[in-house]
């Protein structure tokens, strides 16, 4: 390791070990003042870490050269998602890679099996992660793929689907959708049962998961369930959530109107296209019974309420919790702020509960 290397990676525990400060610190660092907006109060370590992201000078993710950002955000996810004691670290039985045929070619996908199965036949979730379809990876959702394993009692199927802007819309979703037949055709090969599969995803993760879940719907197998994390459904980008956070909480308008300009490139109808814009939808009516999570300060907050108010109104089972004290992304910050622990550990349990009442 040359002198460059260690200082690497010194500042990089420096800089973990400042995102987990007590408490009493943060709130001298921060002037103790709590950021309060639209009746909710910004949890404290959240504020911490954006005050750490403010101090960084980093560029944004959208003002990088593109294979930087990717890297940089598959780095940053893992430093706020994975514990940095190995002991801490959600215990799983089996992982493995592996490339099935896909639409654009060899799809690569990574298994996650949790522990103590036998012959038991369990739920599967096809996983399918956010970086506003530029950005995500495998390997910068491990952690939280891993924790829904290990806790979910679910096979964990994640999906690295081409992304834009090499790959415009549809070709991401196609290959999830690819993904979910070769799931469903391969349940007893897989050991896993076909009677429980969840789809699942954050951010625009959320978004290909909602497309998928009503694409399927009149299909002979179609999820049990759908989990929608911060999900965006409508690239419009207009409603009161993104005029008082589209700065300044992590997510910025800038940055989703690049990932949407990334995606469906200068063409403007296609972001009323339903398959884009899933809150445009006309007909819900039938699609997977659904979880939806929001978080209080993120840009994506009402788009995802309103989602979730229009499966219930087409009929659809819902269930819908805002975590008013959070912000986007939180999926990958468990390890440095507790109450996006905490929510994760929500998140599981509700899963648990819907899967539990299936059978």
């Amino acid at each position: 390791m040359d002198g460059r290397e260690f200082t690497d990676l010194l500042k990089a525990k420096l800089g973990k070990l400042a995102l987990r400060i007590p408490l009493s610190w943060i709130n001298v660092a921060t002037g103790g003042a709590p950021v309060m907006l639209d009746g909710q109060t910004l949890d404290t370590r959240a504020q911490w870490l954006l005050k750490v992201f403010e101090q960084s000078r980093h560029p944004a993710f959208h003002e990088m050269p593109l294979a930087e950002g990717r890297a940089l955000f598959t780095e940053t996810m893992l430093s706020l998602s994975k514990p940095m004691t190995p002991f801490k670290t959600p215990e799983i039985g089996e992982l493995v890679d592996r490339a099935i045929d896909g639409p654009g070619g060899k799809l690569p996908l990574r298994i996650y099996r949790p522990f103590g199965l036998g012959a038991q036949r369990v739920p599967a979730i096809l996983w399918l992660h956010g970086g506003g379809f530029t950005l995500g990876s495998l390997d910068a959702y491990d952690p939280p793929c891993r924790f829904l394993a290990a806790r979910g009692g679910c096979v964990v199927v994640a999906v690295d689907y081409r992304q834009a802007p090499e790959h415009r819309f549809p070709a991401g979703l196609d290959d999830c959708l690819a993904a979910w037949r070769w799931l469903t055709a391969s349940a007893a090969t897989l050991g896993i049962d076909a009677t429980r599969l969840v789809v699942a995803g954050d951010s625009t993760g959320g978004n290909l998961a909602a497309v998928l879940a009503n694409d399927v719907r009149h299909e002979a197998v179609k999820p049990t369930l759908q989990v929608l994390i911060y999900p965006a459904t409508d690239l419009r980008m207009d409603t009161k959530s993104y005029e008082m956070f589209g700065d300044g909480f992590f997510l910025t308008r800038k940055g989703m109107e690049w990932a949407r300009a990334n995606y469906v490139g200068d063409d403007p109808a296609l972001i009323d296209d339903p398959r884009v814009s899933p809150l445009r939808a006309t007909d819900l009516a039938g699609t997977a019974p659904a979880l939806v999570y929001t978080a209080g300060f993120d840009p994506l907050r009402d788009e995802g309420i309103a989602y979730a108010a229009k499966l219930k109104a087409a009929g659809v089972k819902v269930v819908h919790r805002n975590f008013d004290s959070l912000i986007h992304g939180f999926v990958g910050m468990s390890a440095v702020v507790q109450a996006a622990a905490r929510a994760m550990d929500d998140i599981v349990a509700g899963l648990r509960h819907e899967l539990a009442n299936l059978s």
